[in-house]
């Protein structure tokens, strides 16, 4: 079962970036820690959010009256909302574990606004900001920017970076989320001291991100500290796949050298 949800996650790396479903892939990435879930929960759950929304008439033509159902639906009518009591407990940067316990991260809970809003034909993206991330309804002059964590309230205070129009590169790639999503998890792994758990979550991000670098790095440096060296020379070779940067070749070389010593 592990090895068909790891062959799923690896099909969705061959994906265009717009081919991939948010949901969908979250709840994937989900399954892989708890395979023996009951998806379809989950799912049914998400299309009963968008048959409320669509009772109501649909999301609107304003961005800011598709912000206020979404944050109607998914946190007052639902209850799904930050979880400022536990906040690192790693079970809120799980996607599929959010439908039962009612509480995640802004990221889980932002991939669920997200994924929700495009499902009813709606613009939204994700907002990388240092340490958090938002959620941008709509793509014009009107865009709003609400806070998943907070009730999906809408954020009157942003960085100058934020004004509309959103400055190109804060929006997250629907595969950036997604790793971001894992990588949340990574970090409290680490701060666990569970290495293994950690690599485990970055092996899933090399095979949902292929082409990105850094997920590469931080693979072959896990391996490297679990001792596993073959692993870890395979790793560096593939991550000069992904890159032209002749200082990232300079430092692939140079650790590929050390690990021959």
């Amino acid at each position: 079962m592990i090895d068909d949800i790891e062959a799923d996650i690896a099909e969705l790396g061959l994906l265009e970036d717009d081919e991939i479903l948010l949901d969908e892939a979250a709840l994937l990435l989900g399954l892989a820690d708890h395979p023996d879930a009951e998806i379809d929960d989950a799912r049914a759950e998400i299309d009963a959010m968008t048959a409320r929304i669509e009772a109501l008439g649909g999301l609107g033509d304003a961005p800011r009256l598709q912000a206020e159902r979404l944050a109607h639906t998914i946190a007052h009518r639902c209850g799904m909302r930050g979880d400022r009591d536990d906040y690192d407990n790693p079970a809120n940067a799980d996607f599929l574990a959010m439908f039962e316990r009612r509480r995640g991260l802004p990221v889980t809970l932002s991939i669920l606004y997200v994924a929700l809003a495009r499902r009813l034909g709606g613009a939204a993206d994700i907002v990388g900001l240092p340490g958090h991330v938002v959620v941008r309804i709509g793509d014009g002059g009107d865009a709003v920017v609400i806070d998943p964590f907070s009730n999906g309230g809408i954020v009157s205070r942003l960085p100058d970076a934020l004004h509309a129009p959103v400055r190109e590169g804060v929006l997250l790639s629907n595969r950036s989320a997604l790793v971001r999503l894992l990588t949340n998890q990574a970090s409290r792994a680490h701060n666990a001291g569970d290495l293994a758990r950690a690599l485990v979550l970055a092996r899933r991000m090399s095979l949902l991100a292929p082409d990105f670098t850094s997920v590469w790095w931080e693979r072959a440096q896990l391996e490297v500290r679990l001792g596993d060296h073959a692993a870890a020379r395979e790793s560096l070779v593939a991550m000069r796949e992904t890159t032209r940067d002749p200082n990232i070749h300079a430092r692939i070389d140079m650790t590929l050298a050390g690990l021959s010593r």
